[in-house]
């Protein structure tokens, strides 16, 4: 059994990658957000300028709830100005909700 004779090196050793792996994944994890937060800040920005496929994507995260809370009365007004602006994806969309009269 001399083989597993190693003093407790190994468990400091799975100790410290483990945490360094869990200080890793905080940061990344914590850059992801801010860096989702500020694409729907420019999406805003931008569908508020009229730009139809900003408009476009800004409905869409509202109706999936990506990077903001979910919302249908938001998805379904970002999906009419972009409808508005001649985004065709959008108006097939807005036929959709308005045949099933739900989002």
């Amino acid at each position: 059994m001399e083989y597993f004779d190693y003093n407790g090196t190994f468990e400091l050793y799975m100790i410290a990658g483990l945490s360094l792996f869990t200080l890793w994944f905080i940061r990344n994890t914590i850059a992801y957000y801010k860096g989702e937060k500020r694409k729907v800040k420019h999406l805003h920005r931008f569908a508020k300028e009229g730009e139809a496929e900003a408009q476009q994507s800004l409905a869409q995260r509202y109706h999936k709830g990506d990077a903001v809370k979910k919302s249908c009365d938001r998805a379904a007004f970002w999906y009419q100005k972009a409808a508005f602006s001649g985004h065709d994806e959008a108006k097939q969309f807005l036929e959709k909700i308005r045949k099933k009269k739900r989002c």
